[in-house]
């Protein structure tokens, strides 16, 4: 039986999880929220009505089993996440659980096990759209998350983490004690396949890429910069202490000490993806006395990471002095590049190339649950399937024929171990 037999199966799920999920743009799965839930929900049900295993971990991420499958054994994790964006798209994540699944129904289907034993774990939270944090499901089951990590609040109901991790049936007290909820000799080894976010994959004709490396990356959730509010009409230039001003200066000055580094060869995204006023206060005639802006920078290095980040600060203190202004910082928050495991990508390339596809290595810029396991010294693989109009947005277009064509490539590497 090949995975293409599968496709109606396919295409039903991303209908009915698109269906469940939309929210009158696109598709919202808020991380431990009422979207996610509710997407978690119906893949339990999906499994079990398939004859798959379907149960939550402590870190209430789903895990999926095939029948008979002995729980204690050294098992292959194919992973992805559960959560979305606000407003995004449908594949963004979901496409590596249901690719999972696939592998799994096609096993359980055929009776052909593979040699190690094959876990489907569709995590949760790994989006930092929700509460400031990414990796949050993949990140609790190897002790990752702290107490400040826990303490922040969701972008809408302003819950904590720990408060809306606990309701969806998560062990806080195990999490907030750091505790390894995993056992590393278990996970053979880790795969995700995933939908490419950026446009390289569309402009070279590839379906299928094999990922060597994932982007890590620095940032504040919030900068505050603090000026002095004023009539816009009455303060001549010289005696302004304008918020905004300050921040275009500053966003202006990083986008130069960038541009000389891409210059060198240097491996590094920057990005401000909010900037906002006081909606309280702010009006067309009034100087800002006060600008929330986000930071975030991503590169393969770490060196690089911390050599911009630095750059940030010094900048911070410049502009201070020259306009008057004076920036504070909330938490600075990380995550480290990754490398994927050379052994495991020859072997994704290798099933591309009995199938006859074209691919490439492609890295990711997007950071992944993968990250943590490769970091974590599991040996960690990733697949990326073609996808226009790039992604956190509702034009997501993953077409599913080549969908099918990277869930093949991934079971016949899972049948390859």
């Amino acid at each position: 039986m090949e995975i293409l037999e599968l496709k109606p199966v396919a295409e039903q799920l991303f209908t009915d999880l698109c269906a469940l999920s939309f929210d009158g743009v696109g598709v919202t799965r808020d991380s431990y929220g009422a979207g996610e839930t509710a997407a978690a929900g119906y893949l339990r049900d999906f499994a079990l009505r398939h004859g798959l295993q379907a149960q939550a971990d402590r870190a209430a991420n789903l895990v999926f089993r095939l029948p008979q499958a002995d729980a204690g054994a050294p098992a292959t994790w194919v992973g992805s996440h559960l959560d979305s964006v606000p407003q995004g798209g449908n594949f963004d994540g979901l496409a590596g659980i249901v690719a999972g699944l696939l592998c799994q129904l096609r096993q359980a289907r055929t009776g052909q096990r593979s040699r190690v034993p094959l876990q489907v774990v569709g995590f949760r939270g790994e989006e930092s759209a929700w509460f400031g944090k990414a990796y949050i499901g993949s990140g609790a089951l190897l002790g990752k998350l702290c107490a400040a990590d826990l303490a922040l609040a969701h972008r809408h109901s302003g819950e904590s983490l720990a408060a809306c991790m606990a309701a969806a049936g998560a062990d806080i007290a195990a999490i907030r004690a750091q505790e390894l909820l995993l056992d590393k000799a278990k996970v053979h080894a880790y795969l995700e396949l995933h939908i490419e976010q950026g446009p390289v994959m569309v402009a070279r004709g590839l379906p299928v890429a094999v990922v060597p490396g994932i982007r890590g990356n620095v940032r504040h959730n919030q900068i505050r910069c603090i000026g002095e509010a004023g009539h816009s009409g009455a303060v001549p230039r010289w005696l302004r202490k304008d918020a905004m001003f300050a921040v275009a200066d500053l966003i202006m000055r990083l986008d130069a000490h960038w541009r000389v580094l891409l210059e060198r060869g240097i491996d590094l995204v920057v990005t401000t993806g909010m900037v906002s006023t006081s909606p309280q206060a702010h009006s067309v005639s009034r100087i800002p006395g006060m600008v929330n802006f986000s930071f975030e920078a991503r590169s393969k290095s770490v060196e690089t990471l911390e050599s911009f980040y630095q750059l940030l600060r010094t900048e911070c203190k410049a502009i201070s002095r020259d306009r008057g202004v004076r920036f504070e910082f909330d938490r600075r928050i990380e995550s480290a590049p990754a490398t994927m495991d050379g052994g495991l990508s020859e072997r994704l390339a290798q099933a591309c190339r009995q199938r006859d596809l074209p691919f490439e290595q492609v890295p990711s810029g997007a950071g992944h649950d993968a990250s943590l396991f490769a970091n974590a010294g599991i040996p960690s693989g990733m697949l990326f399937v073609r996808n226009e109009h790039g992604s956190h947005n509702p034009d997501e277009a993953m077409d599913i024929d080549d969908f099918l064509l990277g869930v093949q490539v991934l079971d016949d590497t899972i049948a390859s171990l």
